[in-house]
């Protein structure tokens, strides 16, 4: 299958800009699934590796899916760094996730960081949540994350630039990198977002470069998911309100779930 040209611009900033963020805490989850599980372990939408890597480095074999050229480019330079045995666990396959079949089934099927909400019709996340199903083997499992909507801020601040993460690279420690986000548009009927990513370059105080990504996602209410399991076939085994495995209610921060298919 092929590859498309999103992240076009996020992909050589993503890892060092999502490792600054210390809330950031999924990766453990989801790695100490996998050992729960064991192997092989189907990720789809690994994008640089994030996740993937750390299960492989924990002796778990692994096949990785993405739809998005940059974002596979950077995990295979990543994953060239790896020691040979970790190298050796991770297959990676180039494909859409609403539509791809790899022709075997494995105990755990991940979708992490949100990958989902790139999906924006219904048509999109029932066809996603069908092709995922489909890998699960008899007795497996289905694992992905959701954010769960905060209603009260959802029109705030559009058009406002923050400031998310900064760093410098540790080949060129005088340059400072800074990342913010601006929110664009809000589409309270289709329930999407869009973002506009802009990655600035300071030398020595002076603004050196500037880039811009930009990003759409969906959200999800709570109902509005169980539907979605329920036409694709699936039923919730456990259902999360955070990666620390707190119940999901009313204070809960993310939405994240373990299906099974009904057989």
């Amino acid at each position: 299958m092929s590859t498309i040209d999103s992240y076009h611009v996020a992909a050589k900033y993503y890892d060092a800009a999502y490792a600054t963020m210390r809330d950031l805490v999924d990766a453990p989850f989801y790695v100490e699934l996998a050992k729960e599980r064991g192997g092989p372990v189907l990720e789809i939408g690994c994008g640089t590796g994030r996740v993937l890597l750390p299960t492989a480095r924990e002796g778990i074999e692994i096949h990785g899916v993405d739809n998005s050229g940059p974002m596979l480019a950077t995990l295979k330079e990543n994953l060239a760094k790896e020691d040979p045995a970790v190298r050796g666990r991770v297959t990676l396959h180039a494909g859409d996730m609403r539509e791809f079949r790899l022709n075997r089934k494995f105990p755990l099927v991940t979708i992490p960081f949100r990958p989902m909400q790139h999906m924006f019709t219904i048509a999109d996340q029932l066809r996603a949540l069908t092709s995922a199903a489909a890998h699960v083997a008899e007795g497996g499992v289905l694992a992905f994350d959701v954010f769960y909507p905060r209603f009260e801020v959802l029109m705030l601040g559009i058009g406002e630039e923050r400031l998310e993460a900064e760093w410098s690279p540790p080949s060129d420690p005088e340059t400072v990198i800074r990342r913010y986000f601006r929110k664009d548009l809000v589409d309270k009927i289709a329930q999407t977002y869009s973002l506009t990513f802009i990655f600035r370059n300071y030398r020595n105080g002076q603004l050196t470069a500037e880039e811009t990504d930009t990003l759409k996602m969906s959200y999800y209410t709570y109902p509005h998911l169980r539907v979605l399991f329920m036409l694709a076939g699936l039923e919730p085994v456990a259902e999360y309100g955070s990666f620390a495995r707190t119940p999901l209610d009313n204070s809960a921060q993310e939405m994240i779930f373990l299906l099974r298919p009904v057989r």
